[in-house]
């Protein structure tokens, strides 16, 4: 940055996520853009820890209450603060997150003239399939940000012929991982997982997932009840947790698989590295995924796919060279995709390594930072 030239100044905000290993990533490497100024406006009902872990990092933080349960009084009253900080601040860039922050704050910042305005879609389609008197909110969020960012081709589609945003605000970035962080088993830990479930001498099958509909795990439940009448050796691994978690638990005792898929409960993010070491075959039901981390994350550490084709995967993986592709609400395209990779064990030896390179190539958290960067300074 030359002498005397002013920081960039972004302004990032989030609100609801208990958790936010996301953002945390970023704010990590933005250090490495010394001519970026970084802020956060956290909206939460208390004074959040990611305050903190922010102004640990060295960045300038503010708070602004927020309870979502009662989303439309808290939502005026979280405007009016945001309007008063953004004009207080004046920012180069806001930048939002999820549903909440962005309905708010993209209003805000085009009222205060922000010049960029950057959304990024990560729950593309939620509204639609399950919110749908939220839909018009989408909308209006296109309309209020400069810059739109898809996480997938399946979700810029979508933006595009169902939100009918403008073709020319849309960018198509990649999540991405933190891949040395994602890749470090730890030997001990796996020997852990294997006593732990009873997974030696087993095929492996892991699902990572939050409990919800759109994930599909009933379908996967389906397709295990299947499966193991031939492959009595198979174990199925369900790590997530979730309001429909209690409906699958039902739904896999009905069927008498308790034997076969392992509820595995929480797994500490340290350690989920891992856990995708002890897996044979990584498999995924959802549908419209808007992008899915856990397919980065498996990918990184060299383990096949079976899985839909939506989000990320649709993207980067290559049906019968680096993935087996299932259509959406699929048991039978899940039970041929598993017999496939069963069957040619060449192939999916090889696809480990496959996967790992385009990981490492296309889906690093580094590489979608700079994009980010590239759009805040409207390169």
């Amino acid at each position: 940055m030359e002498k005397g030239q002013s920081k960039l100044h972004i302004v990032q905000l989030v609100s609801n996520h208990s958790s936010v290993p996301y953002l945390n990533w970023l704010a990590e490497r933005i250090h490495h853009y010394p001519d970026v100024k970084y802020t956060i406006v956290s909206m939460f009902p208390q004074e959040h820890p990611l305050i903190r872990d922010m102004e640990e990092r060295g960045w300038e933080c503010y708070w602004i209450k927020y309870d979502k349960r009662f989303k439309k009084t808290w939502m005026i009253y979280a405007f009016f603060k945001l309007y008063t900080l953004f004009r207080k601040l004046k920012p180069d860039v806001v930048t939002t997150l999820v549903f909440d922050d962005s309905v708010i704050g993209l209003l805000a910042a085009r009222l205060c003239r922000i010049k960029k305005r950057v959304i990024l879609k990560q729950v593309t389609a939620f509204n639609w399939y399950f919110n749908p008197s939220w839909v018009w909110t989408d909308k209006m969020n296109n309309r209020n940000a400069t810059d739109i960012v898809a996480i997938s081709e399946e979700s810029k589609k979508f933006i595009l012929e169902k939100e009918k945003a403008l073709p020319e605000k849309i960018h198509l970035i990649h999540n991405g991982i933190p891949i040395a962080q994602y890749t470090a088993q730890s030997e001990a830990v796996k020997q852990d997982f294997i006593k732990r479930f009873n997974l030696k001498d087993k095929i492996v099958i892991g699902s990572v997932a939050r409990f919800v509909e759109w994930k599909g795990y009933r379908y996967i439940v389906e397709a295990a009840k299947t499966l193991v009448k031939k492959h009595p050796n198979l174990k199925f691994l369900f790590t997530g947790s979730g309001r429909q978690k209690q409906e699958i638990e039902n739904l896999v005792r009905q069927y008498g698989l308790e034997d076969h898929i392992i509820f595995t409960g929480f797994i500490n993010p340290e350690q989920m590295p891992s856990l995708y070491g002890v897996m044979d075959i990584f498999l995924h039901a959802a549908f419209m995924e808007p992008f899915g981390l856990v397919f980065s994350e498996a990918m990184a550490n060299g383990v096949p796919i079976v899985t839909s084709k939506t989000g990320g995967a649709a993207d980067v993986l290559e049906h019968k060279v680096t993935c087996f592709f299932t259509g959406y609400k699929d048991p039978n395209g899940i039970v041929e995709g598993i017999e496939w990779m069963l069957h040619n064990p060449g192939v999916r030896e090889g696809m480990k390594e496959k996967v790992k390179k385009i990981a490492i190539e296309k889906l690093s958290i580094e590489l979608a930072l700079e994009k980010y960067i590239q759009i805040y300074k409207g390169v």
